[in-house]
Parts: C-alpha cells; sequence; structure tokens
C-alpha cells in the first residue's frame, strides 16, 4: 500500500501536463498511473496542476549588510517560499577572502538555516581573494559546496574579484568540476555618486555595466573554458550579445540566471512616489529591455528571485546611497512567470536548476525514484493578495494570477495543505 495518492490531476513530466495519479511511498514518488491503487490517504486535486516542487537557486535569507539585516530571516523567507511552491532553496555563505575563514562562514550559516521550513543547500563566497584560489576550491568541496560565487564590482566594500583570478578561477572550475557564479557588472561604469537620488538608479548602474563585463567573461569562458553561471541578468539588451557572440557558450558553459522582477517592473516604476522600494542591483531596465527579456525567455536557463527583502521604512530615504538594494519576490514568483510564459516557466524553476548540483540530483522533476518534492497548483483566475513574509508591503499585490498553490510537499510530507502551514523541517542537502 502506498503512503499517498493524488489523483485526478494534471501532473506535469516530460515537458507536457498527463491526466493520471501520483503515488508516494516514504520520501519517493513511487508511481505515476491512471490506475486506481490504495494508498492511506488520498487527496483529490481535479482542476489543479501537479507540479515539482520549484528550487531557488538564489536568496538571501538573513544577508548581513553591515548596518542592517535583509528583513526575512530563514524561517519567515522558507515559510514564503513553501507557500509559493518552492520546496528546497540555496542561500550564500558569507564573503570571505581566504581558504581559512570558510568553515567558519559555514557553520555561521549552517545555524542560522536551522529553521527553514523547506530544505536548502548553499554556494560558498568569495571576496577580493588572499592566499591559494585552489586551497579556496578545495576546502569548498571539502565543506561539501559545489558552487562559488564571486563579484566583478563593489570595489568600493572590498568585495570584488579581478580579472586574473576569475581566470584562474573559471580553470579550476574545469579542473574541479564546480559552478563559479558571477554578480556581472564591469565596476569602472558604476557610478556611485553620493548625491545621486534613489531615482538615478539606472545612471548609477547602466545597462552597459552588465552587458560590457558579461561579454568580457563569456570570452574568458570561451578561451580558458570552465562554467559560468550569471546571476540575476537583468537586461534583454544583454542577452541579445550575448546569444550574437557567444551561441554556442550559452547555457552550456556560460548559464544564464534571470529574476521575476525584470519580466514585470521598469525604471518607470522608480518615479512613483513609493519608487524606493524598487531598488535593487542590477537596477530595473527600461520598457525596450523588458520587452526584449520577455521574447528571449527561452534563452533563460534558470530563474532565481534574490529573494532579499527590506521593510518600507528601511527603504525610504532620498538618496540611493542610504537605501538597501534588494526586493523580496519568492512567494509569488511562480504566480508571476506562470502567468506570462505558462509551462514554459516550470524547468526554469525547477529541472534545469536541479542537474547544475549534484545535491539535487534526485529532484526538479516528477518521476519515479525522485523526492516526494510536489506542489498542487488549482487554477482558478484570481488576484495576489498577502504573503507570510515578514515586511510589512508586498510589490506583487494585486497582480493577476491564474491559480494558487493548494498543497506542497517536502519529501513525501505536506508543510502546506489546503493553503495553510502545517509543518515540517527542513534540512541540509
Amino acid at each position: 500500500m502506498f503512503d499517498k495518492r493524488i489523483i485526478n490531476g494534471q501532473v506535469f513530466y516530460d515537458d507536457k501536463f498527463h491526466k493520471t495519479n501520483l503515488y508516494i511511498k516514504g520520501e519517493k514518488i513511487a508511481k505515476i498511473s491512471s490506475e486506481n491503487f490504495n494508498a492511506k490517504e488520498t487527496i483529490d486535486v481535479k482542476n489543479s496542476l501537479v507540479l515539482p516542487g520549484l528550487i531557488d537557486p538564489h536568496v538571501h535569507f538573513d544577508l548581513d549588510l553591515g548596518k542592517i539585516h535583509s528583513r526575512d530571516d530563514f524561517y519567515y523567507g522558507s515559510l514564503g517560499a513553501c507557500f509559493g511552491g518552492v520546496t528546497t532553496i540555496i542561500d550564500f555563505l558569507d564573503p570571505v577572502d581566504k581558504w581559512e575563514d570558510l568553515e567558519a562562514a559555514y557553520k555561521s550559516r549552517l545555524k542560522a538555516a536551522e529553521t527553514s521550513v523547506v530544505d536548502y543547500l548553499f554556494h560558498a563566497t568569495i571576496k577580493n581573494p588572499k592566499g591559494s584560489l585552489e586551497d579556496f576550491v578545495l576546502k569548498m568541496k571539502e565543506l561539501g559546496i559545489n558552487s562559488l560565487k564571486l563579484f566583478t564590482t563593489y570595489s568600493d566594500s572590498n568585495r570584488r574579484t579581478y580579472d586574473e583570478q576569475i581566470i584562474e578561477l573559471l580553470k579550476l572550475s574545469e579542473k574541479y568540476n564546480f559552478l563559479l557564479l558571477a554578480h556581472i557588472e564591469h565596476d569602472d561604469y558604476i557610478d556611485l555618486n553620493p548625491h545621486f537620488k534613489y531615482q538615478q538608479l539606472l545612471k548609477s548602474r547602466p545597462t552597459q555595466a552588465e552587458t560590457k563585463e558579461a561579454l568580457k567573461l563569456a570570452g574568458y569562458v570561451e578561451k580558458y573554458g570552465g562554467y559560468l553561471y550569471m546571476v540575476h541578468l537583468s537586461s534583454g539588451e544583454t542577452l541579445r550579445a550575448l546569444k550574437r557572440e557567444f551561441p554556442m557558450l550559452l547555457n552550456k558553459r556560460f548559464f544564464i540566471e534571470s529574476c521575476p522582477h525584470y519580466f514585470l517592473f521598469t525604471n518607470d516604476f522608480l518615479e512613483r512616489c513609493d519608487g524606493f522600494l524598487y531598488t535593487l542591483a542590477p537596477p530595473l531596465r527600461t520598457r525596450k529591455e523588458r520587452t526584449l527579456l520577455k521574447d528571449s525567455f527561452s534563452d533563460i536557463f534558470t530563474i532565481g528571485t534574490d529573494h532579499c527583502a527590506f521593510n518600507r521604512s528601511d527603504k525610504d530615504h532620498k538618496y540611493l546611497k542610504d537605501v538597501p538594494l534588494g526586493i523580496g519576490s519568492i512567494e509569488y514568483s511562480f504566480d508571476v512567470l506562470f502567468e506570462l510564459f505558462k509551462h514554459k516557466a516550470i524547468d526554469k524553476m525547477s529541472k534545469n536548476i536541479a542537474c547544475l548540483y549534484p545535491s539535487l540530483i534526485d529532484q526538479g522533476e516528477i518521476k519515479v525514484g525522485n523526492k516526494a518534492n510536489i506542489f498542487v497548483y488549482e487554477l482558478y483566475d484570481n488576484f495576489i493578495d498577502f504573503h507570510h513574509g515578514k515586511t510589512d508591503y508586498n510589490l506583487y499585490e494585486n497582480f493577476k494570477r491564474s491559480g494558487r498553490v493548494m498543497h506542497t510537499l517536502l519529501r513525501g510530507e505536506f508543510i502546506v495543505k489546503n493553503q495553510k502551514y502545517v509543518g515540517h523541517g527542513g534540512k541540509k542537502l
């Protein structure tokens, strides 16, 4: 006898929806069949989609910015996640510049993540490195981490990694088979004028900064090899340039992640009376760039939210230098992207991410033997309302959507059932 059966749903696998039933035994998907078999618990999900639990590869829960922390800690951030169908998140270790400090950063983040209600793993993060980069990679691998993030900008806060070191890390990513993540903006094009108001964010961080640096790094991958993952691509202009110059690398060795907000909002939102709420880095782009990005959605490999949420009072400042950059998106990322792109969004939020990380090999798609990480999306037209995070506003409120997450299962157990949180512990993968 099976533990659970989910019946009468449209189950998504092999890039299509199938009217069939899903059977769970323990933590695993045990059978997919239109036949009826006995189970201890039956969940009838007529008029609903049955989808693989989403993976968010880019979140910043409880991020320490010195003067302030992002407001969603691992509990509140993961609570919003599970109400959005997300069953696994990847957060970041605090940046360190030498391998000797990596283990302490890992243990600190591991402690902070104990309250997560979904499963999690981490990217290591390097800043202006000192000492042996190979030793850094070896220590990272020893800790069970298979991805490393660097910054090509933020020299003002000593976080930038320079070109010679990037080239060496690319070579090491080939040698040790790990994924090198990069926040890509050309540092020389960033203008941190202290007199800039938040409405001038696009002037401070222009599209040219992203496009020029992305093309340069793609050139390094072509010349030196390795595996590079561009986090939060913001502009359709950048993607168009990469497709033109490096079509053979794209999403084979140079992977592209974008975020929900770049498909919805534009820099026009900065002119609103609450425009400070729409500040992040890289910034929102022009309408033309957003249209280009939407038209090129098929060339995006993954979606990450870059979830980094703050309260209204944290961001309500006149000058850009005083505004913490970041917004919260995790709970409604699927809602808004499914509304825009329907089933084409699903693999970019699940299967494509899982294939990049050895720890996620048994999730990301619905198939027998995989973890029973699943969510059920009931179809009906409605509007986004409240959220479950800790912040005092929701940028996605009143956006139209085609359904709502009714149930979320993590390793075969409910964490959300009938739109109510029922509790379940996340674990480190």
